[in-house]
Formats: C-alpha cells, sequence, structure tokens
C-alpha cells in the first residue's frame, strides 16, 4: 500500500515561467585616488635619518660623540696654530723689520740735520774749515743716502712712505748743489755764499727735514700695528680648548657611569695632550705678551723720546750757527716784538730737548740707562750758558767773539752740542739693546708653538677616537 509523503511544503504549482529582471546599471564607483608622488629623497635627508636611527643605538652614540670629540680637538689646534702664527709674525716684524725701520727712520733725520749743522759750521770757519767737519758732513751724507736706499727697499709699491722717500732722494742731490755753491763763494770771499747757505737751510728745514719727519712718522705707524697684532690674547683658541677639555671630561664621565671603569686610556691621553696644548697657549702668549709689553714700555717709547731729543740739540746747533751766518738779516715778530729768526727757533728747540731729557729720564729705569740721559742734561745747561754769552756778544756788534764762543776750541758752544749729542746716542744704544732683549724673550716664547699646538692636537683626537673605538669594540 503506497501512502502519500508527508511533507508540509505545497506541491509545484503548474504554470507559466516569470521574466528574469535584468541587471540595472548602478552609480558609477568612486575612483581611487591617485598615487602620491614618490620624490627622490636627498643625501642630506638620508643621512640625517641614519642619524637618528644611529642616535636610538648606543654604538651609534658613541661614534656620534667619537665623531663630535675629534672635530673640537682637532678644530682647538688648528685655531691655536692659525693665531699663533699671526702673532709670532707680527712678533718677528717688530724685532727685524717694523723697529729697524723706524730707527732707520729717525737715523735719516738725524743725518740730514747734523749735515746741515756740519755745513753750517763749516761756513762760519770761512776759508779755514776743517777736514773734520768736512768729513762728518760727507759722512752724514752718505748715511741718509744709504738709510734712503734701505727705507725704499722695505717700502709697499704706491704707498705715501715710497713717496716721501722718492722726495728726498731727489732733494737731496739738490740740497748738496747749493751746499758746495756756498762753500765756493765762500772761499772766495763773495758774501753770496752766505744766501745760498741759507737757501740751503730752507730746503732742508722747510721741504727734507718735514719730509723725513713724515716718514718717522710712517715707521711708527707700523711698529705700533705691528705691536697690536702681536700682543693680543686669542680667544678664541682659548675658549675652543676649554670646549673641548668639558667635552672631553664629559665622555669620560658617561663611561664611568656606564662601565664602572674609573679611566679610559684613548680618552686620558687625548685629554693630557689637549690639556698641555692649552697650558702651553695660555702660559706662552702671556710670556709673549709681557716681553713685548716690556719691550714697548721700556724700550720704544725710550727710543722715540731720545730721537726727538737728538733731533733737536741738532736744529738748536744748526739755528745757532745760522744766526751767526744770517747777522741778523733773517727776523720773526711774535706778539708785536721783533727777534732774531734764528735765534728764536734756538730757543724752542731747546726747550724742546729740555722736555725730552726730562721724560727720558723718567722712562730710564736703570743706572745705565739714566747716566747718559742726566750727563746730557748737565751738557745742555752749560751750553745754554755758553750761548747767553755768545749772543750777548752778537747782540753787541762783537761778532769775532762771539764766533770764537761759537766754533772756537775748548769753552765753545761746539763743545757743548757734541757732548750732548754722543751721550744722546749712548743712551740710545743702551735702550736699543732692551728692546732687542725683551722683544726677542718674547718671540722665543712663542717658538715651536705652532707646529707643538698641530701635532698635539693630532695626537689629542687619535687618543679620544681610539677611546670611543675601545668601548664600541664591547658591542661586537
Amino acid at each position: 500500500m503506497t501512502h502519500p509523503p508527508k511533507s508540509s511544503a505545497a506541491p509545484p504549482q503548474a504554470g507559466p515561467a516569470l521574466p528574469a529582471v535584468p541587471p540595472q546599471p548602478g552609480p558609477p564607483a568612486p575612483a581611487s585616488p591617485p598615487p602620491a608622488p614618490t620624490g627622490r629623497r636627498t643625501a642630506f635627508a638620508e643621512g640625517a635619518e641614519r642619524l637618528r636611527a644611529a642616535a636610538t643605538t648606543e654604538p651609534g652614540r658613541l661614534r656620534i660623540i667619537g665623531a663630535v670629540l675629534a672635530l673640537l680637538v682637532v678644530a682647538f689646534g688648528a685655531v691655536t696654530a692659525w693665531q699663533t702664527s699671526e702673532r709670532a709674525a707680527a712678533a718677528d716684524d717688530v724685532l727685524h723689520r717694523s723697529q729697524p725701520l723706524s730707527s732707520g727712520a729717525a737715523g735719516i733725520y738725524r743725518s740730514l740735520a747734523d749735515a746741515n749743522t756740519a755745513a753750517s759750521s763749516g761756513f762760519l770757519a770761512g776759508g779755514q774749515e776743517s777736514a773734520a767737519s768736512r768729513d762728518r758732513y760727507e759722512k752724514d751724507i752718505r748715511a741718509a743716502a744709504g738709510g734712503l736706499v734701505t727705507a725704499a727697499a722695505n717700502a709697499e709699491p704706491g704707498s705715501s712712505s715710497e713717496a716721501t722717500i722718492a722726495r728726498l732722494n731727489r732733494l737731496l742731490p739738490e740740497y748738496k748743489g747749493l751746499i758746495e755753491r756756498a762753500r765756493t763763494y765762500n772761499r772766495q770771499g763773495y758774501p753770496v755764499g752766505g744766501a745760498y747757505l741759507r737757501y740751503a737751510n730752507e730746503k732742508m728745514q722747510q721741504e727734507m727735514l718735514p719730509a723725513a719727519e713724515d716718514l718717522y712718522t710712517k715707521e711708527n705707524q707700523r711698529l705700533d700695528a705691528d705691536y697690536a697684532d702681536a700682543t693680543p690674547y686669542p680667544w678664541a683658541a682659548i675658549a675652543l680648548g676649554v670646549l673641548a677639555l668639558a667635552a672631553l671630561g664629559w665622555a669620560q664621565h658617561r663611561t664611568y657611569q656606564r662601565t664602572n671603569r674609573v679611566l679610559n686610556h684613548g680618552l686620558v691621553a687625548g685629554t693630557a695632550a689637549t690639556t698641555v696644548v692649552l697650558l702651553w697657549l695660555v702660559v706662552g702668549h702671556a710670556v709673549a705678551r709681557t716681553e713685548l709689553n716690556g719691550s714697548y714700555d721700556h724700550g720704544i717709547r725710550s727710543l722715540k723720546v731720545l730721537h726727538d731729543a737728538r733731533i733737536a740739540s741738532l736744529k738748536a746747533r744748526g739755528n745757532e750757527n745760522l744766526s751767526l751766518v744770517a747777522r741778523g738779516a733773517e727776523t720773526v715778530t711774535v706778539g708785536g716784538q721783533t727777534y732774531d729768526a734764528y735765534y728764536y727757533d734756538f730757543d724752542k728747540d731747546m726747550n724742546v730737548l729740555g722736555r725730552g731729557l726730562t721724560e727720558a729720564a723718567g722712562l730710564a729705569d736703570d743706572q745705565a740707562g739714566t747716566k747718559p740721559v742726566t750727563a746730557a742734561r748737565g751738557n745742555m745747561a752749560v751750553w745754554k750758558k755758553r750761548h747767553a754769552t755768545a749772543r750777548g756778544e752778537d747782540e753787541n756788534g762783537n761778532y769775532q767773539q762771539a764766533l770764537d764762543l761759537v766754533i772756537g776750541g775748548k769753552g765753545a758752544t761746539g763743545a757743548c752740542f757734541d757732548s750732548v749729542d754722543s751721550n744722546l746716542a749712548r743712551a740710545i744704544d743702551h735702550e736699543q739693546t732692551e728692546f732687542r732683549q725683551a722683544a726677542g724673550s718674547g718671540l722665543d716664547a712663542m717658538t715651536g708653538l705652532t707646529l707643538g699646538a698641530a701635532v698635539l692636537a693630532v695626537l689629542g683626537a687619535a687618543g679620544a677616537v681610539a677611546g670611543i673605538g675601545r668601548r664600541l669594540s664591547e658591542y661586537r
């Protein structure tokens, strides 16, 4: 017997099949954003990223610390070598170039003034001019010409000093020609010889000596500039040295905190080398500065005063002679009063000489320097007394007596002038020796510092790198 299946499902319905609904178009899918442009990074950016990544690890930090330490120590050595070499070169110029040229310029001035004085003394002697007077004049002219040759060889091309030297070289033969004419007419007894001598003196006083003084001033300015370059402290090098030592100390402290090791041989060696350079720099330059300042205070200042005093004595002697040559033909009016021009200038020159000798005595720092200055002051006092007597004779019309008191033998003013000049020469020689000793000691204090700083800085940097490398080897 067949039973129907038990199911709740409805039996299939017979009928026509319904048509399928075709797929309907939907909204367009949103477009995906274009890919971002991938620009090529610079080497600096890549290096910075690697550095940041390396700084997160201890080996990377150690490498950075080692590089910074080496850079600081090398920079310290380089700046030290640079600044000390500049100062050593300036100190060498002070000793071997600018000061000798300054003294040479003063020598040119002195030689010209002394030649003028010798020429006037020979003229007053008339046809009886002594060989010593003539030789003195010729020697001074040769000395002045030789000094101009030296100055020209050391003058910078196109400088004002070069123009001044060229002018003096042109005026010197003109002056000599006028002096020879004056001598020729004087030997023949023609009064026109005195006019030629006065004209030569005017050329000397108004053109040649001012030019020589200008050259002397410029050489002194060069000397002062060299001192200014040689004596300043090398602050940049000192600051870098202190910074390098601080960085080395911090690196050793950091190493101690992480390893509990008191010493790192490489860092200790780098610290020792840097300390030696810094101490050498500070102490060496302090000694050099002290000696150079001493050479200026006890040498250059005294030399300037003594040179000026010697020049004043030469000018005074020349005016004393010319007052007798002119015989009152040259006058000057001051404050409503008329004076003999040469006597008036003589008084001014003697006042300058007196002030210079007083200042030189105050600057002298030992007996060897004081003694000749004191003697020159005594000679000047006697000179002024004898000159007053000679001037009185001249103003009273006693020309021959006045002449004997000026260019005569013992008891004449000429002997006083010679004593003043010789004592000033001794004082100048003494101060020149003191200058050389002090300036030489200052230069010696910087000897080897430039090369030593460079070598020790390289060794210090190598020690710092080796010390950091020792720590890095523990991570391998």
